[in-house]
């Protein structure tokens, strides 16, 4: 794995506004950077990242086996005992998922560690799947890469392939908070790839669904029933929201699937390792109250269960806090995860982002900061295969 400094296309902006890529920068700040990319070798990516994606995948899944018969699980999750039988009930049906990504600590030198879970709501999935891959393309036409270039990235065929499976030739909302460039870009992508599959789509503002009174179920403006909805809204929010006391008299069909609120909870990091204790691709953790959290001594990751985009995550180092991200998280409690140094590439470090869809692994994306904790406006670099 290496970082290897490049000339930027001239026309990337151009070539961004074409496409939608509207959160290319984001206030006024480059979020794609192809100043760089990272390069990989092909057993990098298919033993010490695909392989270790899908072991990961298959732990996650044993462990939701797992809560959904234990409601001591469930409650240390803190997911509110109301909603327990729409999880087990979305896991015994076997609603499909769609997609999602694991956060890993990567450098070429050793296993590949998972340091989360994005497993409901991932963003900067159009720039993974579309974006860079246009970059690779144009970057092998104008030799600023090697003819034999090639980039792991089977996402957008992958995704075609998956809404035809889910939603079988019917109709589709998309529902999120469309005032969000980034989120209503994510949307719009996601649209697209599924009308690429035959559905007929439509987006929403999560705010402008509606219920039906006469006979029950979530509608749209149109008062057209919402049978198949994906979201890129929070299980945890959901829950909290007027209208999720609804869920389990409704008919939808959610993508991501209720269950998914299991493996996206971050308190499934002490959970994988009191299962998989010194698996290879794990770090330890521990419940914050927990007394063996007092293992990982005073240097330490502290996360709150629920978080987005690193708010509220600490990097504590001899007793003391020496980065933080603020935010509004961490009323239900937090995790302490061992310190996994990101790799340090002339004062940048990036986190790789391990994607699957249908929970096969399929593509790869970097998001780089100036500092260990990766937050809402850290750079997307692309990657290559050498």
């Amino acid at each position: 794995m290496k970082r290897i400094a490049c000339p930027e296309r001239d026309d990337w902006r151009q070539t961004a506004a074409g496409c939608g890529f509207d959160f290319c920068e984001i206030d006024g700040e480059r979020y794609w950077d192809e100043r760089a990319y990272y390069a990989f070798t092909l057993h990098e990516i298919e033993v010490d990242i695909e392989e270790a994606t899908a072991e990961i995948e298959a732990m996650c899944l044993e462990l939701v086996e797992r809560a959904l018969s234990d409601e001591e699980v469930l409650a240390r999750l803190k997911i509110p005992t109301a909603f327990w039988p729409l999880l087990t009930e979305s896991w015994q049906r076997g609603d499909g998922s769609l997609y999602g990504r694991l956060d890993l600590s990567f450098s070429g030198q050793g296993p590949a560690k998972l340091l989360e879970y994005n497993a409901d709501t991932p963003t900067s999935i159009f720039e993974a799947a579309v974006f860079q891959w246009t970059w690779l393309e144009q970057s092998i036409e104008r030799r600023v890469l090697p003819g034999g270039a090639d980039q792991y990235n089977s996402i957008h065929e992958r995704l075609i392939a998956r809404w035809q499976e889910l939603g079988q030739n019917g109709r589709l909302h998309l529902a999120g908070i469309t005032g969000d460039a980034e989120d209503a870009g994510t949307l719009a992508y996601l649209a697209d790839t599924a009308a690429q599959a035959g559905l007929a789509t439509s987006i929403i503002d999560i705010e402008d669904i509606g219920w039906r009174e006469d006979g029950g179920g979530f509608v749209d403006l149109d008062s057209n029933d919402m049978e198949l909805v994906f979201k890129l809204y929070p299980w945890e929010w959901m829950f909290r929201d007027e209208f999720g006391a609804r869920l389990a008299e409704a008919s939808t069909r959610w993508i991501e699937p209720p269950w998914k609120a299991i493996p996206s909870n971050k308190g499934i990091l002490p959970l994988l390792w009191q299962m998989f204790e010194g698996h290879p691709n794990l770090l330890p953790a521990f419940f914050e109250d927990d007394p063996r959290a007092s293992r990982l001594g005073t240097s330490f990751v502290r996360k709150p269960l629920y978080s987005r985009e690193g708010s509220n995550v600490s990097l504590v180092s001899d007793g003391v806090a020496v980065r933080a991200q603020q935010g509004p998280y961490g009323a239900e409690g937090f995790v302490r995860q061992a310190l996994a140094a990101l790799p340090d590439f002339g004062g940048v470090y990036p986190v790789i982002g391990s994607w699957l869809v249908a929970g096969e692994p399929c593509g790869l994306s970097i998001r780089e900061d100036a500092t260990p904790i990766t937050g809402n406006s850290s750079r997307f670099l692309p990657h290559a295969i050498l």
